[in-house]
């Protein structure tokens, strides 16, 4: 796509596909959705989507890696402005009109995006599209709201999001995670280099409460510099299993020039052989590298694994740190401050690592890499 020649992300945010949800025929829903923008300017925004289930949800039995979604109709689309977030405790409790001025999300300077100059757009089976660029304002930490129009019978969505998303109904605004999300918000702002973070749960940021962006790879991001781009690929339920399928997600993951991958947990959970896993691995890994990457590889974190998975999780991760370390530009291994001292398969953190657990996995990586990587020219030293 020449999307990618000219627009990288600016948000932490970690927002693909996941699942799919049906409307009712000739139902038609408003939906926002609330992204963090991380690096504050003028820029020309464009908004790109995909059609296509990027991973395996849970067992497979509802939805599964490079699924195909049908047609669905884009009817309006626009994206506004909002300088900050104050939400409840309890989110799914969350109804407010336009000015509740207690959960703080008024949104103005509202602009109509369009797809190849209309106001409307019929999405088809497994597409890539994009919005037309439009010149927006947003200081850092500040918030693009995406609003839609939309209806159809079968549309990908994020399950598992940790961003605000809400659905118009009796003209109030109500948590609701039903609508289509976002693959990337672009922006045209010039950067040294494109890092994006490949992984499952733990890379999206599960553990962190919704709206925090207080997972590794968006601490780390902070700490790395606004002369990057940030891309957060992560996924809960993900496998190596499916970025190795080299699909809709190994694709994004391709339009980067640094991947961090961090990959194992859910295919370890859900039972695939441990020669499996290795294959799948080595084979991310080698997709990468012959697309002219940088890879960060990371070992599998602990997540409290029990009987004949501790010994799996030691050998795979022995794996990791001896053959495919030759193979990658960079290996950071968690488990030493993430496991529980004597029984490192336990996670200190919790399987989610908790907001502590996470800043000191990101503090602890960031060290690492200022040994071995330039932040100056985003060269591996």
């Amino acid at each position: 796509m020449k999307y990618f020649d000219q627009f990288n992300s600016n948000t932490y945010a970690g927002s693909g596909n996941q699942l799919y949800f049906a409307m009712n025929e000739n139902e038609m829903r408003t939906g926002r959705v609330f992204y963090k923008i991380s690096a504050g300017g003028e820029y020309n925004y464009s908004v790109l989507f995909s059609n296509i289930i990027d991973s395996t949800y849970d067992d497979g039995s509802i939805s599964h890696k490079n699924l195909i979604c049908e047609n669905w109709t884009i009817h309006s689309a626009r994206i506004g402005r909002c300088v900050s977030i104050n939400l409840p405790e309890n989110i799914s409790e969350t109804v407010m009109d336009d000015e509740d001025e207690q959960a703080d999300i008024r949104v103005f300077d509202f602009k109509t995006i369009c797809f190849n100059g209309q106001k409307t757009k019929e999405v088809m089976p497994g597409e890539f599209f994009a919005s037309n660029p439009v010149k927006c304002m947003f200081e850092k930490d500040e918030y693009l709201c995406l609003e839609m129009t939309f209806s159809g019978k079968m549309i990908p969505y994020h399950e598992e999001t940790l961003l605000p998303v809400f659905v118009k109904e009796n003209e109030k605004w109500k948590y609701s995670k039903f609508m289509p999300f976002a693959g990337m918000i672009g922006c045209d702002r010039e950067v040294k280099g494109r890092i994006a973070y490949f992984g499952d749960s733990i890379t999206q940021g599960i553990g962190t409460k919704t709206n925090s962006y207080l997972h590794w790879n968006a601490l780390l991001s902070e700490k790395m510099g606004s002369d990057y781009s940030y891309w957060n690929l992560g996924i809960g339920y993900g496998r190596a299993n499916d970025a190795a399928s080299d699909g809709a997600w190994m694709y994004k993951a391709k339009q980067n020039d640094i991947v961090f991958v961090c990959y194992g947990v859910n295919d370890i959970r859900q039972g695939q052989a441990e020669e499996q896993i290795k294959s799948d691995l080595t084979s991310i890994i080698d997709t990468l590298k012959k697309s002219g990457k940088k890879v960060i590889l990371q070992t599998i974190p602990p997540f409290n694994y029990q009987g004949k998975d501790i010994e799996k999780w030691k050998r795979l991760n022995s794996y990791i740190l001896t053959e495919l370390a030759q193979k990658v530009d960079f290996v950071f291994d968690n488990t030493g401050i993430l496991g529980k001292e004597g029984n490192p398969e336990e996670a200190l953190y919790g399987g989610h690592p908790n907001e502590e657990g996470y800043e000191i996995w990101a503090n602890a990586l960031f060290e690492k890499l200022r040994c071995k990587f330039s932040l100056s020219t985003g060269e591996m030293l």
